[in-house]
């Protein structure tokens, strides 16, 4: 028994929901409703066109099409890492710590995970590569986000604070040693959460997917067991770069604090 198809109606009432909180957010005030609207829109155009490049990479397998996809989706999640944030990195180094840091984590978790625990012949097959570095990027990117914009904002804020440590004698990395733990709580908040609350609060989308699909329920379970790990590690490796090399840029060789290369979101 496969998955019941949709139709226009069905994806119309739906949207019909996301429309109506954006017209009570408008009548709140919230300032919500056409960032709201516009990230709707780009839900319905970005899924409906990787539903097409899957539809050719599942039916044409080839490793340089599919580094490329993966290329594409770090460079938008890096994008996206820095667009949210209150005060971000100044310029392009804003935008390549983030993608670094993700680059290191979710790519090795992959491959890891393609190689070694999965194994299917040949490893890059899009059926597994491509929504498994999807799943990885998305969460990594969520933590990443969350961590450097504590950090940035944080240390923004007690400014004053860090630099009369740095002047008593501290290092760079002493006087913001409990900012950069909070910064790296904050961005595991979501998975710990997550983690925490599978399958008693929430069923997780794989795990609901792959039933949807008609696949064994335990069988189910153990891939999003695994999925959930792989996420956890993905996003703490994640996290932990980007605040390192965060705070590497946001203090010189002399250990003083630079908070001009940043900048707010406007």
């Amino acid at each position: 028994m496969g998955v019941q198809p949709l139709t226009p109606l069905d994806l119309s009432l739906a949207a019909g929901l996301v429309l109506l909180l954006a017209l009570l957010g408008r009548y709140l005030h919230l300032g919500l409703s056409k960032r709201l609207l516009v990230a709707s829109a780009r839900t319905v155009v970005q899924l409906l066109l990787i539903g097409q490049v899957l539809r050719l990479l599942f039916a044409y397998v080839n490793l340089g099409f599919i580094v490329l996809v993966s290329l594409v989706m770090l460079a938008v999640a890096g994008r996206e890492v820095m667009a949210r944030q209150h005060r971000r990195i100044r310029g392009l180094q804003g935008w390549l710590l983030g993608t670094g840091s993700m680059f290191v984590s979710s790519f090795a978790v992959a491959l890891l995970a393609l190689l070694v625990i999965i194994n299917n012949d040949p490893w890059y097959t899009p059926r597994y590569a491509i929504p498994l570095l999807g799943m990885l990027l998305g969460n990594t990117m969520n933590g990443i986000a969350l961590s450097m914009d504590r950090m940035t904002e944080t240390l923004w804020q007690q400014r004053q604070v860090v630099e009369q440590r740095l002047l008593l004698g501290q290092t760079a990395t002493e006087a913001s040693l409990e900012i950069s733990r909070q910064a790296i709580r904050s961005g595991l908040i979501p998975i710990t959460n997550a983690m925490a609350a599978a399958g008693i609060v929430s069923l997780p989308g794989m795990m609901t997917g792959q039933i949807l699909g008609g696949s064994s329920p335990m069988d189910a379970v153990m891939y999003q067991i695994l999925i959930m790990f792989l996420i956890c590690a993905g996003t703490g490796f994640g996290v932990l770069c980007a605040i390192w090399l965060t705070r590497k840029k946001l203090f010189d060789q002399r250990h003083r604090l630079r908070l001009d290369v940043l900048v707010r979101r406007g």
